[in-house]
């Protein structure tokens, strides 16, 4: 993880085959090209599996559309949000959203634990923060707050940390995605130092 790495440049591609239209965030330089390959692949590979999971191909859709949201991009830390809305009948349509986490100086992507020290309770402890949010925030939970799940989606924005859940996993539809931020200073005793909330810190 270099600190000092610079903004990576990013382009943007276009998959459009009506009604399906997507945008598809793509690292144009900043980095090596075997750090740039894996992560512009771990991107379409996310892509793919949104489209997947939302019926692509099926004739029945009537409009697919694929966005992203940049989140980090500095100090060597890029973490972004692809989204899929799909629309195929019904009162409403269905959105997808899944997070990448990278070193940008590696092309290593992030799973959730590996963003804190070996053997430190960080399930424990963001479980506790989040249960206490919901609480404060008195949000409508359908079932009993299940905990992170192995692949919990998640992003980084400035020095918070932020965990997501699903459409419909814990709150009614009409409360969208239920956002959960976490400053870095709140959990700095058990963050891995040389992972990108490390960076955070700096």
């Amino acid at each position: 993880m270099n600190p000092t790495s610079l903004m990576l440049p990013i382009h943007v591609r276009r998959f459009a085959a009506p009604p399906v239209h997507i945008l598809i965030p793509a690292v144009a330089g900043g980095t090596s090209p075997l750090a740039r390959n894996a992560m512009n692949r771990a991107i379409i590979d996310v892509v793919k599996t949104q489209m997947k999971n939302q019926g692509y191909p099926n004739p029945e859709i009537r409009e697919m559309l694929g966005t992203f949201e940049i989140k980090t991009n500095e100090r060597g830390v890029l973490s972004l949000s692809l989204i899929n809305y799909t629309f195929a009948g019904g009162a409403h349509g269905m959105t997808l959203q899944q997070s990448l986490t990278f070193d940008a100086d590696t092309g290593k992507a992030y799973a959730l634990g590996e963003l804190f020290k070996p053997g430190s309770p960080w399930e424990s402890r963001l479980n506790a923060i989040i249960q206490a949010q919901i609480a404060a925030r008195q949000l409508p939970l359908l079932v009993d707050y299940p905990g992170l799940s192995p692949n919990q989606d998640y992003y980084i924005a400035d020095k918070s940390l932020v965990i997501y859940f699903p459409l419909y996993a814990i709150v009614p539809y009409a409360w969208g995605f239920p956002y959960f931020p976490i400053s870095v200073y709140d959990i700095q005793d058990i963050i891995n130092e040389n992972g990108p909330l490390g960076v955070m810190l700096g």
